[in-house]
């Protein structure tokens, strides 16, 4: 019995000392998530469910296409790096500069980017297509 205990000690560590740690990190994608809308003046029309594994894998879309991070009007930002909330840079309350307040964001990619697709399993329509109320 005490030489199955070794051998297990020692597959475990051997594992850890032949294949990479990862270390788990803002690039790692939350399958579902809801956007509730905090720190609005009002939030009449309730959070939006997501599904990055629906855009992802059964839509075809990749990370960079929602997230961003803009250096000289370019979109810099690549798989693997940070994910900040949409909140840190778009004010819920007001837009500043160039960076548009979080609903308008929001609706800007989200809404838009529904209409675009043309396709009848992307709502933009209606408030309640994507948001639910509470």
């Amino acid at each position: 019995m005490h030489e199955k205990k070794n051998w297990f000690l020692f597959a475990v560590v051997a594992a850890f000392l032949l294949f990479p740690v990862f270390e788990i990190s803002g690039s790692d994608m939350v399958e579902e998530m809801l956007i509730d809308n905090r720190g609005y003046k009002s939030d009449r029309k309730g959070p939006v469910p997501f599904s990055h594994q629906a855009h992802a894998e059964d839509y075809g879309f990749t990370c960079d296409e929602c997230h961003h991070v803009y250096k000289s009007g370019k979109n810099v930002w690549e798989e693997g790096d940070e994910v900040q909330k949409c909140s840190a840079c778009h004010d819920p309350v007001e837009s500043k500069g160039n960076t548009k307040k979080l609903q308008i964001a929001f609706h800007g990619n989200c809404r838009d980017c529904h209409k675009e697709s043309g396709s009848s399993d992307a709502p933009y329509k209606t408030c309640y297509g994507c948001h639910k109320k509470e």
